[in-house]
């Protein structure tokens, strides 16, 4: 009778071991290394986002005194109205605000229920990354893309604070997972997955969480299993799942009459409907900033409009450490995997229609809108120039080794990387002034390292494999030294609330306080100055 009672519970037992073990190290053809080096990364992303937080205060407290309306009141919550009375709402539909606001009613309002929900997305997108990278590109791959996006300086700067990009990319990220997902196994149910995360993310920022749909549905309808004609139906079905999932709360606000609900903060006629088109929509692209009360105009944030808008003086050091390599590695990896879709090279070619998609969609919107542009809205470039990074890499390493005529592409997209690191790094030559002669050392002996490894004559394999592991540490240092210190810094200071940045200061990009003045609701001391964005 024991051993009839005590066998269930110990299979049941083993398989709850099993997949702890497995959660902890990984499965069993995964290399010992990888799954500890995400956990690394995971709790260095958690350090960088949460230390010092209760310097933040409040962070941008334009959201904050709406998340604390959204405690005092179920009609504000919903809304996303600044004051519990439901006045006026935020200029942003509310399901940022919804997540920070539940977590104030467990744990009650203040700095901790309001940016833990930051960390746990921020964290929670670096290891979504991981997965998607590694199920096209391998673990190695998918370490790289984890750190490079952990370390990024704008996300380690915004994860710190309390606007709503956080979740938009995390939302963007758990898309891109369930459509590559589809692509590879052909089925619907995550191609509709990966439509309601992007509705989900436009009921976070409205039109900018579209930016990803045409690179999902370019790698859907280039490279998914079903014939050409089902892949078409496919993307009608998620694009009526789009729709819905984007859609339900503008019309749910705009059918309430105008005398039942506040009015919609950032619109001329009060209505959601005009907030998506107008302020969120043609006018972050054209600049027709329209209905909002504060400082207009682009460049008083993100610098002038045009094609170097990401690499000036002010956006340079949060976001374009790494966008070269990620272009070069977009381009030599569509010549490496040029074969059909449907061979063994489907899911990376796929992967990288994917993540180059959603980088230069990006880059041409955010390089020339005319509004209001703030620095941190590039954090949503960061999750594709990782992926393309990681991908990269390995791609260009194994090429690398196998082809002389390929031989010079990893040490040249090195010597670029370190190249314009040093330039970014001299921009403020007072600011931890050995670090850019650091990074030309490294990129110069990873380059040389890498090189002579491979093209000396009679060098054995031995040698070859150890001067590509010597170039390939040498090149993470160089790589990532620079963006690593901003990201420090970022976690070692006091941000701006409402235009939080990385780094030392190299432009005009200091936030300008506007817009409804957040006086915080309840026992406040006095008007707390925020603006939206």
């Amino acid at each position: 009778m024991t051993a009839t009672v005590t066998a269930p519970a110990e299979r049941r037992r083993a398989p709850a071991a099993g997949r702890a073990r497995r959660l902890l190290l990984g499965g069993d053809g995964d290399p010992r290394w990888a799954r500890p080096a995400l956990w690394a990364i995971l709790l260095l992303a958690a350090a960088l986002y949460g230390w010092g937080l209760p310097e933040a205060g409040y962070a941008n407290t334009y959201y904050s005194a709406a998340v604390r309306s959204g405690t005092e009141s179920w009609k504000a919550f919903f809304f996303g109205a600044l004051d519990a009375g439901s006045y006026i709402t935020v200029d942003k539909p509310p399901m940022a605000l919804w997540v920070m606001g539940l977590s104030a009613r467990i744990l009650g309002f203040g700095t901790w229920s309001l940016l833990l929900p930051q960390v746990a997305e921020g964290v929670a997108a670096v290891a979504i990354l991981y997965a998607t990278v590694r199920r096209a590109f391998g673990h190695a791959a998918a370490v790289i893309a984890a750190a490079v996006l952990a370390l990024t300086p704008i996300t380690v700067a915004i994860n710190r604070d309390n606007n709503p990009d956080t979740l938009l990319v995390l939302l963007m990220v758990a898309a891109a997972w369930a459509c590559q997902r589809a692509i590879a196994t052909g089925r619907l149910r995550p191609l509709l997955l990966a439509a309601f995360l992007v509705g989900c993310g436009f009921n976070t920022k409205m039109l900018q969480a579209f930016l990803v749909v045409p690179a999902f549905a370019l790698a859907y309808l280039i490279a998914a299993r079903p014939p050409i004609a089902r892949r078409a139906l496919h993307l009608l079905a998620a694009g009526a799942v789009l729709a819905v999932s984007s859609l339900w709360w503008v019309l749910a606000v705009d059918l309430v009459p105008a005398r039942s609900r506040p009015y919609i903060g950032g619109s001329t006629d009060g209505t959601a409907w005009d907030l998506v088109i107008g302020y969120n929509g043609l006018g972050r692209v054209l600049g027709q900033d329209g209905g909002r009360g504060g400082p207009g105009g682009g460049g008083g944030f993100g610098g002038r409009a045009g094609a170097g808008r990401l690499f000036n003086d002010i956006l340079g050091g949060q976001i374009s450490w790494l966008i070269p390599f990620a272009v070069l590695a977009l381009a030599a990896g569509l010549v490496l995997l040029r074969r059909r879709p449907h061979t063994g090279t489907g899911t990376g070619r796929a992967a990288l229609i994917l993540w180059g998609g959603w980088l230069a969609v990006h880059y041409a919107v955010f390089s020339f809108a005319q509004g209001t542009f703030h620095p941190y809205y590039s954090t949503a470039m960061a999750p594709a120039v990782a992926a393309l990074t990681g991908a990269g890499t390995v791609l260009l390493l194994a090429a690398h080794r196998r082809s002389a005529a390929w031989a010079w592409i990893l040490p040249a997209g090195i010597a670029a990387t370190g190249a314009w690191a040093f330039v970014l790094l001299d921009r403020t030559p007072d600011w931890h002034p050995w670090l850019r002669w650091l990074v030309a050392a490294a990129t110069a002996l990873a380059a040389a390292a890498l090189l002579l490894g491979r093209l000396v004559p009679r060098a054995g394999a031995r040698t070859r494999t150890r001067a590509a592991v010597a170039g390939l540490a040498l090149a993470a240092v160089a790589a990532l030294a620079g963006p690593g210190a901003y990201a420090v810094s970022a976690a070692s200071t006091a941000s701006n609330g409402t235009n939080p940045l990385a780094g030392p200061a190299t432009g005009n990009g200091s936030g300008m306080p506007g817009g409804m003045p957040g006086g915080m609701p309840g026992g406040r001391p006095g008007a707390m100055p925020g603006g939206p964005d």
